[in-house]
């Protein structure tokens, strides 16, 4: 097999865009597709790249298996020395070693291989670190690495297994005659069968009565499992000498490997099975890895749903509070019958030298005006409002994201905190109202400028033509017309008729629409900003669009720069 130049450059961007692919909500396949990432990332690393750049590289050989199986004393018979540390006392390898001619070194010295692990010599380097031993038992052109347990009681050694595996040109995984059965070495195979892998079985501690029966027990379970094509090779349980297995007994297997050392052509072609294997098994893989973006984008797309859902029916609510009357009612009644129902305003409407004394009155005796008081209570009750339809469409959301794919881990500790508003909501609304209120007597002086019309609204007060117009907004679902609102409770609507007498019908129904509008759209800004708490939550662990698309894309692309190279 050739390389062409594209090939390479098609794999990196395979693998950057699995590097780079957002899998951060908790769904039902994210974990399965988190590990498979990795691992493709990985074997792109560790293998696929730097055998693409020097396919005639010595044949990398991982001893793979489970715990006490014998994964080390094979290595140490193979080589004829002992080079890598084994006995019943050592349940997980420290650190992987790679056993290889002197001339070989140089190939396995720097980070062509296995580039995320460190070179170290003289003994074991500890976590993190590849132990390299160059003997010159070992043939030019063969590698051997003895791998940790592949069901290691470490965690982290189990995925360093699954690294190295992922790195070799040809598996040696070994078994024994107890436990070939088992779940996890045909885990193991099962994952080198589908990625092409070429592979040898070593059937480890097979009683000799036995050999034939257990032999020909696990030849056709790998017939089965569509591995007839792996090599099977069968180990004896007898007496070690020196720490060694019998020369006899590991005879065919160094054989083998040595003669792929020696011959050129069998080594490519063993180098080509796998290598073929990897790049055509990466379609599949990293298919999967963009199924899962797409559940991820799903999930997202449910998630941002049910905010939404929940902060418009917040809003829609406030809005039918504030034309349905609903704030017209306890302390705002009481203050708006005390400003109109006895006729105070329309006093102050009739004399400059009563506003005036009501000025005067409220700054000696500290008590606030009557049109102080109505905006007053009309801001509690706004804000109040405002509150609980925020509080409501937190606790909502929160509660529908509990049921949703990724909704609770994406909560995580705050779950709480996000069920209510934020701290600092309730001066935020209070401070818009305030503001409103202060755009409706803008409005109000506006609406009076020219020179008639300011001169009887200076006369007859600003802030308290202001007050009706705000009680005027709650009023009525229909908008204001002439003289048939009466505010809730039977007030009259005198307040009304006396400010269209000023500023005219048309004129009032226009205040009270822009000054209605004016609060539902700080309402919406203030909701908004609520649920901007969930939509980041969302945005950090959600993938962007065309995240998956640009995975198949690349894939697609680099089927076509295999299929030019094959």
């Amino acid at each position: 097999m050739t390389a062409p130049a594209r090939l390479p450059e098609a794999l990196r961007e395979v693998r950057d865009r699995v590097a780079a692919a957002p899998l951060g909500l908790a769904t039902a396949g994210r974990d399965d597709a988190v590990r498979t990432a990795r691992a493709v990332v990985d074997q792109v690393d560790d293998y696929l790249l730097p055998r693409l750049r020097d396919l005639d590289a010595p044949l990398l050989t991982v001893v793979g298996g489970s715990t006490g199986a014998g994964k080390s004393t094979l290595v140490n018979s193979l080589v004829g020395v002992p080079v890598t540390a084994s006995g019943v006392l050592r349940p997980t390898t420290r650190s992987p070693v790679l056993v290889c001619s002197p001339a070989d070194a140089p190939a396995f010295s720097g980070d062509r291989v296995l580039p995320g692990l460190a070179r170290v010599t003289g003994g074991p380097g500890g976590p993190g670190t590849l132990e390299l031993v160059p003997r010159p038992e070992v043939p030019a052109g063969l590698a051997l690495l003895d791998a940790p347990d592949v069901d290691s009681v470490v965690a982290s050694n189990r995925d360093l297994a699954a690294q190295l595996l992922g790195a070799a040109d040809l598996w040696v995984f070994v078994t024994t005659a107890a436990r070939y059965a088992d779940a996890v070495p045909w885990d193991v195979l099962r994952t080198a069968q589908e990625r092409g892998t070429a592979l040898a079985v070593v059937l480890d501690r097979v009683p000799p009565e036995a050999t034939a029966e257990v032999a020909q027990d696990l030849a056709g379970m790998l017939q089965r499992a569509g591995l007839s094509a792996a090599r099977l090779f069968v180990v004896e349980e007898r007496p070690l000498a020196g720490g060694l297995l019998p020369p006899e007994q590991v005879a065919p297997i160094r054989g083998w490997l040595h003669g792929l050392a020696a011959d050129r052509e069998e080594r490519a072609a063993v180098v080509r099975q796998t290598l073929l294997g990897a790049l055509a098994s990466l379609e599949d893989r990293v298919g999967r890895v963009a199924a899962a973006v797409d559940e991820q984008d799903t999930a997202a797309r449910e998630l941002s749903a049910a905010a939404q859902a929940a902060y418009a029916d917040a809003c829609a609510s406030i809005d039918e509070g504030v034309r349905g009357g609903a704030l017209l009612r306890g302390e705002v009644l009481s203050r708006w019958q005390e400003f109109v129902g006895t006729g105070e305003w329309m006093r102050s409407l009739q004399s400059s030298v009563g506003r005036l004394r009501d000025r005067l009155t409220a700054a000696l005796t500290g008590r606030p005006t009557p049109a102080e008081d109505l905006t007053g209570a009309l801001e509690t009750g706004v804000a109040a409002l405002l509150r609980a339809e925020a509080d409501r469409a937190a606790e909502r959301t929160a509660g529908t994201w509990r049921a949703l794919p990724g909704g609770s881990a994406l909560l995580g500790a705050d779950a709480d905190a996000l069920s209510r508003v934020s701290p600092d909501f309730p001066e935020a609304a209070a401070s818009q109202v305030r503001d409103w209120q202060g755009a409706v007597l803008d409005l109000v002086r506006d609406q009076g400028a020219d020179k008639r019309t300011r001169a009887r609204l200076t006369s007859w007060g600003v802030n308290g033509a202001g007050a009706v117009v705000m009680v005027a907004v709650f009023a009525s679902t229909g908008g204001l017309s002439g003289a048939e609102v009466a505010v809730a409770g039977g007030t009259t609507a005198l307040g009304q008729r006396l400010l269209e007498a000023l500023l005219g019908d048309a004129a009032v129904r226009s205040l009270a629409d822009r000054a209605r509008q004016d609060l539902l759209q700080r309402a919406d800004g203030l909701l908004l900003s609520e649920r901007e708490r969930f939509d980041a939550r969302i945005a950090a662990a959600a993938p962007a669009e065309g995240t998956a698309e640009g995975l198949r894309s690349a894939t697609a692309a680099l089927a076509a720069a295999i299929r030019a190279g094959a």
